[in-house]
């Protein structure tokens, strides 16, 4: 039997189902790309119709396709002879691309499509995602990428496309396909029987034609008894997730969704934190964020304690409680963002959680999981301003950095004059505590860490320990050694370290580099 999801693709944009909005949109992206010549991502769940979608467009519009599966072809040389020869060359037919938006060269154009566009990551893809970059800055012919998942995109490759989001179909849409499908296959069906796959599928409308080729083979008609009832194994996606526990189902409901999530308490209880103000109203989010406490009191005793039952309590909390702190229903559509300290293989979020962890002396572990989160909590959205700019000098980050923290647009004129903010206050302070011989750095000990060695500072320059080395760390001799006293150079505390953490903190940086706390 041949594959009912082959036989029956939508041929064209009008036959595409259950994302008319979408659709749409697609259509408006080719017929105007002369005006703007940017590739466009489709994204969203498996089995909406997105690469169904693409093909249809093809159709539409006449142009030859060359497709790539990127989760496949992942290295930079296969991607650019494979996509990229075709979107900078010529057609299929050997006809250039470019050229006018009507009449013969419009029609000479193919179309780039580029599947799972969402799975290659950094160095592992051996220059995949860059040369992706690359390709869709400079194509010549029109780019579509496929994704699942619009965030597991590099920000770069996701600033250089124009974004269309398929949402999921609902059962309300599959079902008339379910008829149309049967009626042509001459197959009786009892309504229920299709309604009951069309439910079952959560908005997969592939899936769906799948169960239902399934439950026809061998049959000429389809009874409620035929379809199976076991529900496939499926789990909901994050956003469907978050639409339900912060707008749409009882906290009992929650509670069953998030079991079906394919993500750990954890990971669902910082979704749903860092969601929880664009949909909630101040009373809401008072008592939601009180059974967000009690969640990450239990995720710290799953660290403590490495007793991973006590996840349970969390997701009780996190889902069932946040839901049930809601008043009633909500409507409309959320755009929902990743978690600003999620720890992702991101050149952005290494580069930064290093700067951290340089200037605050601590490991990259300890940078990323406390000090990123508590960042990213007081200066979100790059509010308040002021704290925000001693943060950005603090760590010295650039637009990038500073994007990545708050949660805000990197390109956005506000963090660029935070950028810049900072960069002035860092130079300030490089002049202000210019030592006496011109060498330069930051005073990162403040008032309090170094009033010793500026008491036991000597005419020519050099800080003298007269306390047996108990406080040699406060001063250094002209050449830098410690002077402990005694005349020859040697530390008498015999390799004992009793410097204070202050110490450790004030002696730290004379290449300029400081913590938040020296700037605060």
């Amino acid at each position: 039997m041949a594959d009912w999801t082959e036989r029956y693709r939508p041929r064209t944009l009008s036959e595409v189902r259950g994302n008319d909005t979408a659709r749409d949109a697609v259509a408006d992206w080719a017929r105007t790309w002369d005006d703007h010549r940017e590739a466009v991502v489709l994204h969203g769940s498996p089995g909406v119709g997105k690469t169904s979608a693409a093909h249809a467009l093809a159709n539409d519009m006449g142009w030859e396709t060359v497709e790539l599966n990127a989760s496949d072809q992942r290295k930079s040389d296969d991607i650019e002879r494979f996509a990229g020869r075709a979107a900078h060359n010529a057609t299929l037919s050997g006809s250039a691309g470019g050229g006018g938006a009507t009449g013969e060269d419009t029609a000479s154009r193919q179309l780039v499509i580029l599947d799972e566009a969402d799975n290659i990551h950094g160095t592992y893809d051996r220059g995949g995602a860059a040369a992706i970059t690359k390709l869709v800055k400079n194509a010549e012919q029109p780019v579509v990428l496929i994704a699942n998942e619009f965030y597991d995109m590099s920000r770069g490759l996701r600033n250089a496309c124009q974004e269309i989001e398929f949402r999921d179909i609902s059962a309300r849409s599959i079902v008339p396909v379910l008829r149309d499908i049967c009626r042509k296959e001459g197959i009786e069906f009892e309504a229920d029987a299709l309604s009951r796959i069309a439910e079952r599928n959560r908005g997969d409308l592939r899936g769906a034609v799948n169960d239902l080729q399934a439950a026809a083979q061998g049959r000429t008609s389809i009874t409620v008894g035929d379809v199976v009832t076991a529900d496939r194994d499926k789990s909901m996606g994050i956003f469907p997730f978050l639409d339900a526990v912060l707008k749409e189902q009882s906290a009992e409901e929650a509670l069953q969704s998030a079991y079906a999530v394919d993500e750990t308490p954890d990971d669902l209880t910082k979704w749903i934190e860092d969601n929880l103000l664009d949909v909630y109203d101040p009373m809401e989010a008072t008592r939601a964020y009180d059974v967000l406490a009690n969640a990450d009191r239990w995720l710290g005793r799953v660290r403590a304690t490495q007793n991973y039952s006590y996840w349970r309590y969390v997701t009780d909390n996190a889902a069932a409680g946040v839901a049930a702190a809601r008043n009633g229903t909500k409507g409309g559509w959320t755009r929902y963002g990743r978690p600003q300290f999620w720890a992702r293989s991101n050149e952005t979020a290494d580069e930064v959680v290093r700067q951290i962890a340089e200037r605050s002396g601590c490991s990259m572990t300890t940078a990323r999981r406390d000090v990123l989160p508590f960042l990213s909590t007081i200066t979100h959205h790059c509010r308040p301003r002021e704290l925000t700019v001693t943060m950005a000098a603090a760590y010295d980050l650039d637009e990038a950095g500073v994007a990545f923290v708050t949660g805000s647009g990197e390109s956005t004129k506000k963090v660029a004059s935070i950028v810049e903010d900072a960069r002035e206050r860092r130079e300030q302070l490089i002049t202000e505590t210019a030592t006496g011989d011109g060498v330069s750095g930051l005073d990162v000990a403040g008032e309090a860490g170094r009033s010793d060695a500026d008491d036991d500072a000597d005419s020519d320059g050099k800080a003298i320990d007269g306390d047996n080395g108990n406080d040699g760390d406060n001063g250094n001799d002209g050449d830098g050694t410690a002077n402990d006293g005694d005349g020859d150079g040697s530390d008498d505390s015999k390799g004992d370290d009793d410097r204070s953490t202050a110490d450790v903190d004030d002696d730290a940086d004379d290449d300029g580099q400081a913590g938040l706390g020296d700037f605060l």
